[in-house]
């Protein structure tokens, strides 16, 4: 076995560490495979891509053997990374619903913003059993039902762990991890997500059995890929260690909040992760749940999330005094944006899609508008040279070094 584990890393560290974008090798058909099906709610067995999210890679300058690319859909401009060191391509930038779906924005917004999302090229799209207490699931499961696009066109993620009041109902026992998926397949009206995660670690169910049973639901066709989110690296780690000892299935990735005043984690942790054994990162909140957008300005808008009901806690935050201190740093980033032709939140999400690891930032927005907007973030990646992130963080002052 230690053999297996040594031969896994050497593969995952003989791949270039100077790109962290995995790209598809040369073949014919140029799609992963999948388990037999079709239709919706189905395994892909076929198809592709959606109309206007096919990717096709985009001719570069040859780099190195076994170098990592990303590749940019033809007429979108959207940009493809693989999950971690996995072989599924997801969008870069992705689409959450924490908060909007079922809660804050009305059925027909959460259309329309779906629509733009996959019309642009999204094709990542992110969701919760807890999220407005499984009403996120079910708007999200009638909006692509309804709409009919390929299933084998876009990757839905879900998480368990909150998923009722019963003490069975939440957690990552085995129980839960299976009632728990088919209990968000149901409110999805789908076969299968691609990815489901943990939504915490758990402290009360063995590592072997969380693992396990992850292994089950895939073997099963429940799901084709499982991952954490909110787990430390520590955890990540004892995973895999568990699947390569026992021949079951790791984890391929995490999700975590990443922002501009919070980056300790995805900057110096999971990179670690993503080059040892394949771990890459999905992250969310790039706007600290829209601190970072300049529209705070000293006082809190009676439109914002933070207005909410059970949102008092960030409202809190905002109004803190850490938060005072963080507002005007985003001020103070005004100027770049300026510089760049850019909005402060465009700038923030870009910054976050340079994090080595990232396979995609996950938005959150209330309007269709405010994607697009969003979006336009791709086209300032390619503008933050390494002097601007340099100037950024010299105005934040809170770029993470390694402990000594």
């Amino acid at each position: 076995m230690q053999v297996s584990i040594a031969c896994t890393e050497q593969n995952l560290r003989s791949r270039s560490s100077e790109d962290r974008l995995c790209g598809p090798r040369p073949g014919p058909g140029g799609g992963n495979g999948g388990l037999v099906g079709g239709g919706h709610g189905n395994p892909p067995g076929g198809g592709g891509s959606g109309p206007k999210a096919r990717a096709a890679v985009v001719p570069r300058p040859p780099g190195p053997a076994g170098a990592l690319r990303e590749s940019t859909g033809r007429g979108t401009g959207m940009k493809y990374r693989n999950l971690g060191k996995s072989g599924l391509r997801v969008s870069c930038l992705g689409l959450g619903t924490w908060v909007t779906f079922g809660s804050q924005i009305s059925d027909e917004t959460a259309e329309d913003v779906l629509t733009v999302a996959y019309e642009h090229g999204v094709n990542l799209f992110d969701t919760a059993e807890v999220y407005a207490a499984g009403k996120a699931e079910r708007t999200l499961g009638n909006i692509l039902k309804s709409k009919g696009w390929r299933r084998s066109s876009y990757v839905i993620t879900t998480k368990i762990f909150w998923g009722g009041q019963a003490e069975t109902e939440r957690g990552l026992s085995r129980k839960h991890i299976i009632e728990g998926l088919q209990g968000s397949l149901e409110r999805l009206q789908l076969g299968y997500v691609d990815i489901v995660f943990a939504n915490r670690s758990d402290p009360n169910s063995p590592m072997e059995e969380i693992v396990r049973a992850m292994t089950y639901v895939i073997n099963q066709g429940l799901a084709l890929y499982w991952g954490t989110s909110r787990w430390g690296a520590a955890e990540i780690m004892e995973a895999y260690s568990m699947a390569r000892q026992f021949n079951l299935i790791p984890p391929v990735c995490e999700q975590a909040e990443h922002h501009l005043f919070q980056r300790e984690k995805v900057e110096m942790q999971l990179p670690e992760l993503y080059h040892k054994i394949g771990v890459g990162s999905v992250t969310w909140s790039p706007l600290a749940c829209g601190l970072i957008t300049s529209k705070y300005d000293g006082r809190v808008p009676d439109t914002c999330r933070v207005t909410i009901k059970g949102y008092q806690w960030h409202k809190d935050k905002v109004q803190s005094e850490d938060g005072k201190k963080q507002q005007a740093k985003v001020m103070d980033l005004l100027p770049i944006a300026h510089q760049l032709g850019c909005t402060v939140a465009q700038l923030a999400i870009a910054w976050c899609l340079r994090s080595e690891g990232v396979s995609s930032v996950l938005l959150g927005v209330s309007s269709a508008e405010q994607l697009v907007e969003h979006l336009g973030a791709l086209q300032v990646l390619n503008q933050l040279t390494p002097q601007t992130v340099m100037e950024i963080d010299g105005l934040l002052g809170n770029k993470p070094h390694p402990k000594k």
